[in-house]
């Protein structure tokens, strides 16, 4: 009899040892007042698209394997959550009334109302007015948001230690991202492109470790750090050198990996590094879908030099018909690549108009080429008509998938183009309307 005890107590232990260890989050809820179709989990390499009926009800499965924090988005408006493996949170929400309204039950729910709770707080925190302030109020107001949240969460039922401890690590952060981002947003908001922040100020980011791998897979506010940092470092490094090396010797994969995603960006017919930020980007990252995407774009941007054929166009014209880049021949042609949900592109637009002014009749058409969208092609006619924009406006066809788009490389807009009488590209990335650099070249080139 005692052997056969012994026997059932081993054999349910081996049943425990067997069962299948949960890797996932089951998520459902309703939102009231949709504003789409869709949902968007986000974060720790995750991304998972969940479909919204039209009675605003969702519900998926995720396969998340470790406890962190995501942001859960629906359009423009988005908030943070927190879930580990085994959640079953259900969300109910007014898409009107975002923050206001979001609430969490069932497992997991102690957590992420706590989190909403906090953002609905820091919408009285105003960014603008915060930054523009002088160091001494600045410091004041984002360490009394710093002791109010520690104050919530000392506050806050139901909590798990584990969370507790990892939301003091958020805070922290938090705090430290808002002293990195201070002394580049007070130049901006408060007018003063000379400024140069107080060795004080920045002293608790003076030790701080930039090579945390864990901390950077599980804390933004860290991540925005890290990531900053080392970029600053590679646009104030003329020759590449220093910064490209500091970033090579990183020992964390997952920092390594997010650099060389931000690099991509650096890669630009305009920068003469171009060829060394492609080769660290295939030493550092072990993306093979990275490594392959840059190696088109640098292709790409090896046949955009000064010399080579222009891609093509043929596009719509605002005033009728279809204008093609063969039909502009004989003049220079100056292209402002553009949509009307884009504010600096929108700001170059008074420029723009001096400059087409001022070269009226001269040897050069001025082309303005929209990548708005189907849907907004109509907010297109009407801004063209509304602010009287001169020169030839025309719309892709494919907004950012038009192949003149794409074959240009253009991954950021406002974006300029200077072209030849002969089709040759002069400039694939061109100085735009505002800048003094515009005229000079247009003086070298005796327009």
């Amino acid at each position: 009899m005692k052997k056969a005890i012994l026997l059932i107590a081993g054999l349910a232990i081996i049943s425990c040892k067997n069962e299948p260890k949960v890797d996932y989050v089951l998520l459902s809820g309703q939102i009231e007042n949709t504003k789409g179709d869709k949902v968007y989990i986000l974060g720790n390499d995750f991304k998972q698209e969940i479909a919204v009926g039209k009675d605003g009800i969702f519900a998926d499965t995720l396969r998340i394997k470790t406890d962190g924090y995501y942001t859960f988005s629906h359009e423009r408006e988005r908030t943070s959550l927190y879930t580990q493996p085994g959640d079953e949170l259900k969300i109910t929400l007014d898409a009107a009334q975002f923050d206001e309204t979001i609430k969490y039950s069932g497992k997991g729910a102690e957590k992420n109302n706590y989190i909403a709770a906090k953002f609905l707080a820091n919408e009285n925190f105003d960014f603008e007015k915060v930054y523009a302030e002088e160091e001494e109020a600045f410091l004041k107001k984002i360490g009394d948001a710093k002791k109010n949240a520690e104050d919530a969460l000392a506050n806050a039922k139901g909590l798990d230690a584990n969370f507790i401890n990892t939301e003091k690590g958020n805070i922290k952060y938090e705090y430290l991202a808002n002293l990195a981002r201070y002394p580049r947003y007070h130049s901006y908001f408060a007018k003063k492109p000379d400024y140069t922040a107080s060795e004080n100020l920045l002293a608790p980011l003076k030790d701080l470790n930039l090579d945390n791998a864990k901390d950077f897979g599980s804390y933004e506010s860290y991540k925005e750090i890290v990531t900053q940092h080392y970029m600053d470092k590679v646009y104030e490094d003329s020759l590449m050198t220093t910064s490209l090396n500091a970033i090579k010797g990183l020992k964390s994969q997952n920092i390594k990996n997010e650099l060389a995603t931000q690099l991509v960006y650096s890669i630009s017919p305009s920068n003469e590094n171009t060829e060394k930020i492609y080769n660290i980007i295939q030493e550092i990252s072990d993306k093979e879908d990275l490594k392959k995407e840059v190696t088109e774009k640098y292709n790409k941007i090896k046949n955009l030099i000064a010399g080579k054929d222009s891609p093509k166009f043929q596009y719509e014209n605002h005033k009728g018909g279809k204008t093609s880049l063969a039909d502009l021949q004989g003049k220079y042609v100056y292209i402002d690549v553009w949509a009307t949900w884009c504010g600096p592109c929108i700001g170059e637009i008074p420029s723009l108009k001096r400059v087409e002014k001022q070269y009226h009749n001269k040897n050069i058409s001025f082309v303005s080429i929209s990548i708005d969208t189907k849907k907004a092609y109509e907010t297109w006619k009407k801004m063209v008509d509304d602010k009287e924009l001169g020169g030839v406006q025309l719309i892709a066809d494919n907004a950012w998938k038009s192949k003149f788009v794409t074959d240009y490389a253009i991954e950021g807009i406002p974006r300029f183009i200077l072209i030849d009488p002969q089709g040759k590209i002069v400039n694939a990335d061109a100085p735009r309307p505002s800048s003094p650099k515009l005229i000079e070249l247009f003086n070298e080139l005796k327009i």
